[in-house]
């Protein structure tokens, strides 16, 4: 990356005070670009879903494995849990999605909350583990909560086999124009297809592992027996290892990370499958330079720029997250190791510059939470717009959670002290309602700042990218206007 004119500027920078100049470029569409990663996850598109409670869940990491990116399972889940979240998003077909099934005598009300956790909206209603029927929200809108779903579900059912190809289905569903159908293989169900994800499966190469599973990840604290945790996890069949800490660099961190590699080797020479281990947070090239040294293969860089964190304005500690990304990233990169730029990213834009800057991937929390895929239920506020959760991992909410197996008095005085927020409603875009339409506005956002940049890799984008400084009216002078001035 270079600096517009060669002026490398004297103070450090956020995404909004930078901008990427167009340049010469053989790149004539967006499918010819690359958005592969080289970091190790097996991640087809650079973006890794936030190991945060109420973003990174089962749904979430499914779809996200689905579409080329990584989901990182926060710490602070039982191992029992993660280990259900593991096998489930492993058993996971990389075409069909998975199903929402219900019983034919189940309740509208039941149906509805279900409905939710699926961007599809749609669930199948099945009878003696065969589909008989399926029912949308739209079916029982005008419904008594107490009426059952055979009263309104669709019983004139159109089902594809198992075995085509995307394109197949999709061309099967829009010829008899519907949107939604089962995928039966020998009479039984083994998930759903829609129209929008079949396209979906002919633009983006889901992340699978070498065995052509989706790829899940989890993280671990840096405190009790990390070695245990360590192996407890490698053992569940996880793709990446996130050894996780608010202030990456502290000596209970160097001392924690090598714990981790150690287990992480031993895992390898049993199984033959190395784990990359990341680690973090950081915000300096000494910082990166000395997680990589104690074993990591990746750096996570950020803190304070989350929308969740309030660290920067209750302790005064963090730093601009591109400036930060560029010199981290150059750090690693003369180790042969990446960074995943954690943080700070709230439009499309923000994820091209920062790998721009250098980032191997785009970590990404908050902008995630609200949509049908993370975890918890929707809510509605006085006017009846859909919301979900969501809280820091480092407010008192997440210690209390994290801290659940410590005796009362001492679970009290450390929910005296949080740097995040523990309760935040993110709305729920009625334009892009589920991660996945997200992932459209994020890789096709990404995909042409490669064609400008006239790049087909993220190597090549970083290497020919050049980034200038604007004022924030040169920032505001960009944003769209949603009516006339």
């Amino acid at each position: 990356m270079k600096f517009l004119n060669g002026l490398q500027p004297a103070h450090d920078l956020t995404y909004n005070d930078v901008f990427m100049v167009p340049g010469r470029s053989d790149v004539t569409s967006r499918f010819d670009v690359d958005l592969s990663t080289s970091d190790g996850t097996g991640a087809t598109i650079p973006i890794v879903v936030a190991n945060m409670t109420a973003v990174s869940g089962r749904r979430m990491a499914e779809t996200i494995a689905r579409r080329g990116g990584i989901a990182i399972i926060p710490q602070d889940i039982p191992i029992d849990v993660v280990a259900s979240t593991v096998a489930r998003v492993k058993a996971s077909h990389t075409l069909y999605e998975t199903p929402v099934t219900v019983d034919p005598t189940m309740t509208i009300g039941e149906t509805q909350v279900l409905l939710s956790k699926r961007a599809h909206g749609a669930a199948v209603v099945v009878e003696d583990g065969k589909p008989v029927g399926i029912v949308t929200e739209r079916d029982g809108a005008e419904m008594d909560r107490f009426a059952q779903v055979r009263e309104v579900m669709s019983g004139e059912l159109f089902t594809v086999e198992a075995g085509l190809e995307a394109r197949e289905y999709f061309d099967a569903l829009a010829g008899s124009h519907i949107g939604i159908a089962p995928v039966l293989d020998g009479g039984l169900l083994a998930g759903v297809v829609t129209r929008t994800g079949a396209l979906r499966s002919t633009i983006y190469t889901p992340a699978v592992d070498a065995d052509g599973r989706l790829v899940v990840g989890a993280a671990v604290g840096i405190n009790g027996d990390v070695r245990a945790k360590a192996d407890a996890l490698l053992a569940l069949g996880i793709d990446v290892i996130v050894v996780d800490t608010a202030h990456g660099h502290q000596e209970k961190m160097l001392e924690a990370l090598p714990l981790v590699v150690a287990a992480r080797d031993a895992h390898a020479e049993r199984t033959g499958r190395r784990v990359p281990v990341a680690a973090g947070n950081v915000v300096s090239p000494d910082g990166t330079r000395d997680l990589i040294a104690a074993g990591a293969d990746v750096v996570k860089v950020g803190v304070g720029p989350g929308a969740m964190c309030t660290t920067r304005m209750m302790t005064g500690v963090g730093r601009p997250q591109f400036s930060a990304v560029l010199e981290c990233a150059e750090a690693a990169r003369a180790e042969g190791r990446h960074v995943w730029a954690d943080g700070g990213v709230r439009y499309p834009r923000d994820v091209a510059l920062a790998l721009a800057a250098g980032a191997g991937s785009v970590m990404i929390g908050s902008w995630f939470a609200g949509t049908y895929e993370s975890p918890g239920d929707i809510r509605h506020d006085t006017d009846g717009r859909p919301y979900k959760e969501s809280f820091g991992m480092a407010s008192s909410r997440a210690v209390a959670n994290r801290t659940r197996d410590a005796a009362g008095f001492e679970r009290a005085r450390m929910a005296l002290f949080e740097e995040g927020i523990s309760t935040s409603r993110m709305y729920l875009d009625p334009a892009r309602p589920g991660v996945e339409d997200l992932l459209d506005a994020i890789t096709a956002g990404v995909r042409s700042s490669f064609t400008y940049a006239g790049a087909r890799t993220l190597e090549e984008f970083a290497d020919r990218v050049v980034v200038g400084v604007q004022s924030a009216a040169g920032y505001d002078e960009g944003r769209p206007l949603h009516a006339s001035w």
